[in-house]
């Protein structure tokens, strides 16, 4: 076999190093391991991968690399270069390489070959024509044994020795049809079997993306063919070649080897979807750096990154220094590149990245390219990106005003093809429909197309200003949308979105008179009736009916119908200025016509009663100060009052009904009012004696904190003013003003309401109030003391003004108790005794807190009713005292009732006036047995005297220290029942006494009782 390489000349040098210095044998040894158990452990497919590129690029052909696993022997077949000597010495030594001029070439160590050594112990390389060689690690370790020298390094290393640095001669080996070398690895066992299965199984296109003269890889593995391509793909790469003064700045830390092989390349790869979008990386794709086999340098990016990085002493990793410092920014160049040459669609936004990496060159990387990205024009857009736009501000602008102050500028850039390609930084994403971002485009400068994801990561990062719908509403103004004709504007609300009222909240809205104001609330669209009359004197916010769109109603506007015309705040203001109007009437005829066209009813609308209106002497008064002509309240109040009366032209022209609706008054005026607090700021309303009122009630009231609250307040107006009552008693009693008489609860108390006190304190019932009459039939008590109301007017009513009814109710009612005390104490007053007696139980049931001490009291003296000094009156409270007493003023009632009268009253007990002491001595008697069967427990004895004297006067009777004390029998019957507590049995016990006989008559009768 001839030396076909010079094999022997290797192997014969090899040898003879080794032999002088067997330390070299040893790291050769070392060095060839490392490789193979460590940067290039899993790179086998790779490596010869990489062997197949390079020769296709030195011979200028497509490269194709077929591997086969056939067995336990794996084959790879590729296009391109045959072997020659100076390859096989390159794959005979370790970091020598034969490559070191050729740009492009994917080899550059001159190790990668020693991935074949973590398989394999005995490769085998050929080409067509050119002669085969081959290693044996078996064939190595005999010649090394045969060395002395190397004897003791290859017992200590336990006979391993290199296997890649002797080569031999082999014979041809049969090379594929249609390739030009093919490598032959035998597999060392089942483990490197299994090992390069995975290899194969995991060969990805991400290999001849790397590597471009490699064009595909043909993988032959359990009789079936599976090609790995780069089809599909788009590529951007940026190749180079460094100047010698590069090579001075950036080389300075890097290997001889390198500085020798000045060029540098990047490329960018990304997988595309059948639509030409870019998709994510192939789960086999590693996503690492590829330099250009891959490393252990992650890049978390949805593209393939191919880069001459310098690698570390491991063949892992990117080393660090001034070469990957200018790298970087070629990566972050090409990466811009790859992302401009992409279709510009949303996909695009998946391979912008986040600032945080999974190494630091990741992170590198992305901050280069996050640099570069938000002035790159990269977006499409629907519009100019100039003038950029900041947002005016119209908070306190009721219509919109152009504002130069608020545009800037940009420089001016021609479209491309379609539409626009702007930077992010000039670029505008706003949520909503296709439809509206094609109406808006004009409106929002660098806006992009539907589908571009407002929220997207990548909007931020590349600068793209959000702008809110709210912002474009802001931007709908001034210059902007000049002459836009109402048409355009229904258009604008027809693509708008319907469920962000919020921010539509100062929606432009053009209106009928020409104005463009700010905000659909308070605008109105004409709808029947009201598009007839003259509205223009109310200053209303109509909108233009070619702008009139349903969106306007859900977003404020309402439905100009006579009723909303009404209600609307404009027309409410143009009615309470009216009076100070220089030119109130045409004011008065639109609100006249509104309220005529709304069929309102009389106090429907209250405020309208502030409306300007001409009365008969020709004066504007405010429409709740005119009556009617023929109105019931005209009649009723006295001459020259303030109110006066609607001119006659404007009942012929309106009506009597449209008049009173507006709060002219047919009857008396009405106070209507809600929440009210019962104190004089906030219940105000202008009425006769109202703070006196207040008072009234909160002296009704318990105690409060803060003033009660009044839900509901309803009182009649202009009772001052009334000359004719029977009349205007009639109007007040009948609904629907009786309703202001009805008492109001506050606090849970009853209290009487405006109208009823107003009324009760006045002399409104034949010249007398109310309070100083009672209801015809009623309460005979209060016979004499009150006369009798004038009939014909409704009872109920009459006690809702005070008219008194029942002796209960006016003890009950506030003050009734010292009225009635007063009425008793009037000597013009008539009383009978029994009607006295009957008063004096009643007031006994009053609690004395309510009643200040009367000056003068009704007692009885004599025989005779009068009005006394209360000094000079006595209440009786036992009836063998009232004896002592005869010379005083009296009040008599059950003698039960005498001590809470006494109280009430303040004036003093009979005890307390006289001692009532027995001053003679009488004789012990036994009480007849027959008085026992009227008084069963009538004491045994009682002391008779002849004449019996109590504090010197002479008594019949007294009941004295348990001792019944008499003269005579009426005394001793007296005794006797007030002793045992049957006072009313008195007569009868008499009547015993005088005639035992009597008695079952005067039993059976008692029986009857």
């Amino acid at each position: 076999m001839s030396d076909t390489f010079g094999t022997d000349r290797m192997r014969a040098a090899v040898l003879a190093a080794w032999t002088a210095s067997p330390a070299r044998f040893r790291e050769d040894a070392n060095a060839e391991e490392d490789f193979a158990l460590g940067g290039y452990r899993d790179r086998l497919i790779v490596e010869l991968a990489q062997n197949a590129a390079d020769a296709a690029l030195r011979a200028g052909v497509p490269g194709v690399l077929r591997l086969t696993l056939d067995g336990d022997v794996l084959t790879a077949a590729n296009t391109g270069a045959p072997l020659d000597a100076v390859g096989v010495e390159g794959l005979s030594t370790l970091r020598v390489s034969g490559k070191r001029d050729e740009a492009g070439a994917a080899g550059r160590f001159g190790v990668g070959f020693a991935a074949v050594v973590s398989v394999c112990d005995a490769p085998a390389i050929g080409s067509r024509g050119a002669g085969a060689v081959r290693w044996s690690r078996e064939e190595t370790a005999a010649l090394v044994s045969e060395v002395p020298a190397l004897a003791g390094e290859l017992a200590d290393r336990s006979g391993h020795v290199p296997l890649l640095r002797l080569p031999f001669d082999a014979p041809p080996l049969d090379v594929p049809e249609g390739f030009d070398t093919v490598v032959r690895l035998p597999l060392r066992d089942a483990a490197a079997v299994a090992a390069v299965r995975q290899m194969l199984a995991e060969t990805s296109p991400a290999l001849p993306l790397g590597m471009p003269a490699l064009t595909a890889i043909e993988i032959e593995l359990d009789g079936s063919v599976r090609t790995v391509a780069a089809d599909g793909w788009h590529v951007v790469s940026d190749p180079g070649e460094f100047t010698p003064e590069q090579v001075a700045e950036l080389f300075h830390d890097r290997p001889t080897e390198e500085r020798a092989r000045p060029f540098w390349s990047v490329r960018w790869a990304v997988p595309l979807t059948g639509t030409g979008e870019p998709g994510p990386l192939p789960a086999a794709v590693p996503p690492v750096v590829h330099a250009p086999t891959p490393s252990d340098e992650p890049v978390d990016l949805p593209a393939l990154l191919i880069a001459s990085f310098p690698m570390a002493t491991d063949r892992r990793h990117v080393a660090k220094g001034p070469l990957t410092d200018f790298l970087v920014e070629r990566v972050a160049d090409a990466y811009v590149r790859l992302l401009r040459e992409l279709p510009r669609t949303p996909k695009l936004l998946d391979l912008v990245p986040s600032l945080m990496g999974k190494g630091e060159l990741d992170a590198r990387v992305r901050r280069a390219v996050l640099r570069r990205l938000p002035d790159t024009p990269l977006l499409p857009a629907l519009s100019a990106p100039a003038p950029a736009v900041q947002t005016p501000s119209f908070a306190d602008a009721e219509v919109y005003e152009p504002d130069a102050e608020w545009r800037v500028e940009h420089p001016a850039r021609e479209p491309e093809g379609d539409g626009w390609v702007v930077t992010g930084r000039e670029a505008a994403v706003v949520p909503g429909s296709g439809d509206m971002l094609a109406f808006i485009a004009d409106i929002v400068p660098g806006l992009l197309p539907a589908g571009w994801p407002a929220r997207h990561p990548a909007m931020a990062a590349l600068g793209v200003r959000r702008v809110e719908l709210a912002e474009v509403v802001d931007l709908l103004s001034g210059e902007v949308v000049e002459g836009r004709e109402p048409s355009w504007w229904r258009a604008l609300y027809d693509v708008l979105p319907a469920d962000d009222p919020e921010s539509l909240g100062a929606l432009p809205v053009p209106l009928a008179d020409g104005r463009l104001v700010r905000g659909p609330r308070g605008t109105l669209i004409l709808e029947g009736g009201a598009a007839s009359i003259d509205l223009t004197p109310l200053g209303l916010r109509i909108v233009h009916p070619d702008a009139a769109h349903p969106a306007l109603l859900r977003l404020g506007a309402a439905t100009a119908t006579p009723r909303t015309i009404l209600e609307d705040p404009l027309t409410k203001a143009a009615v309470s200025q009216s009076l100070d109007s220089p030119d109130p009437e045409p004011v008065a005829g639109a609100v006249l016509s509104l309220v005529q066209a709304a069929g309102l009813a009389p106090g429907e609308a209250p405020w309208l009663g502030e409306l300007a209106l001409r009365g008969t002497d020709g004066e504007l008064y405010p429409a709740g100060e005119l009556m009617l002509a023929d109105g019931a309240l005209a009649g009723l109040l006295e001459p020259g009052t303030h109110l006066g009366v609607a001119a006659r032209e404007l009942e012929e022209a309106y009506g009597a009904r449209v008049l009173e609706a507006a709060g002219v008054l047919d009857g008396f005026a009405v106070a209507h009012d809600s929440d009210v607090l019962l104190d004089r700021d906030d219940c105000d309303h202008d009425l006769d004696g109202e703070d006196e009122w207040i008072d009234h009630v909160l002296d009704l009231l318990p105690d409060l904190d803060v003033p009660p609250l009044i839900g509901e307040f309803t009182a009649v107006r202009d009772l001052e003013l009334v000359a004719d009552w029977p009349a205007a008693l009639r109007l007040l009693t009948t609904p629907p003003l009786r309703a202001a008489l009805h008492p109001l609860r506050v606090e849970g108390v009853e209290v009487p309401s405006y109208t009823a006190w107003w009324l009760a304190n006045h002399p409104v019932l034949d010249g007398r109030k109310p309070t100083e009459l009672r209801l015809p039939g009623a309460d005979p008590l209060l016979h004499g003391l009150y006369a009798d109301a004038p009939a014909g007017l409704d009872e109920m009513a009459l006690a809702m003004l005070g008219v008194r009814t029942t002796l209960a109710d006016l003890l009950a009612s506030h003050g009734g108790p010292e009225e009635l005390l007063d009425l008793m104490a009037d000597e013009s007053v008539e009383v009978d005794r029994a009607q006295l007696r009957a008063l004096w139980v009643a007031l006994a049931a009053v609690e004395p807190s309510r009643v200040a001490p009367p000056a003068r009291v009704r007692a009885v003296l004599g025989g005779d009713i009068v009005v006394a000094p209360a000094e000079d009156v006595v209440v009786v409270e036992a009836p063998d005292l009232l004896q002592l007493v005869t010379d005083r003023p009296l009040v008599l009632a059950p003698y039960d009732l005498a001590e809470s009268l006494s109280e009430l009253l303040d004036l003093p007990l009979a005890g307390e006036v006289a001692a009532g002491e027995v001053t003679t001595q009488g004789e012990v008697r036994q009480v007849p047995p027959q008085v026992r069967s009227l008084l069963p427990t009538a004491p045994e004895t009682y002391v008779e005297h002849e004449k019996l004297l109590v504090d010197g006067a002479a008594c019949a009777w007294r009941f004295f220290e348990g001792m019944v004390h008499c003269t005579g029998v009426d005394g001793l019957a007296r005794g006797l029942a007030w002793a045992t507590g049957q006072w009313n049995d008195r007569l009868a016990v008499a009547a015993l006494l005088r005639d035992p006989e009597s008695v079952p008559l005067l039993l059976a009768e008692a029986d009857l009782t």
